[in-house]
């Protein structure tokens, strides 16, 4: 009876390690789960990788966050743009640099505002994320611009 129960807080001791070592070891760092065919991933606490798609919040207003994102389009000479914009959301669909590329915009809060980029049929994560700072990049223009 005694060497049941010793067996089994050994192996839940076993478990709690391992737990912990995996926590400590992801910790800070870049990390990704893959479960059936969703994948969900988080990178340095910002953005996060959800089934192909790079999402990170600006703290900037709805506008102005839909704006750069507009820009980004522009300046990246993007062809075939596409936009639907209602009241609290909108997406944005378009072809750059031979891939096709979408961009979704949803209010959050008065200050804060999320934005989803998917690059190519299945994501590319680090094409995403260039494509996050040149819209961070210019909300940080227009914001500047606006400043008196």
């Amino acid at each position: 009876m005694k060497t049941g129960i010793l067996a089994a807080a050994k192996a839940h001791c076993i478990w709690l390690l391992l737990l912990l070592l995996s926590i400590i070891l992801t910790a800070g760092c870049d990390a990704s789960l893959t479960v059936g065919n969703r994948t969900i991933g988080v990178e340095s606490g910002n953005f996060i990788f959800t089934d192909g798609s790079l999402t990170t919040n600006y703290n900037y207003p709805f506008d102005e966050v839909w704006k750069a994102c507009e820009q980004t389009l522009t300046d990246m000479k993007a062809t075939a743009v596409e936009k639907n914009l209602k009241i609290a959301t909108g997406s944005m669909s378009a072809v750059a640099e031979e891939e096709k590329l979408q961009i979704m915009v949803e209010y959050l809060s008065k200050s804060q505002t999320s934005v989803s980029v998917r690059v190519g049929m299945s994501g590319n994560n680090m094409a995403s994320q260039l494509i996050h700072e040149k819209i961070a990049n210019n909300i940080l223009k227009s914001h500047r611009a606006e400043e008196p």
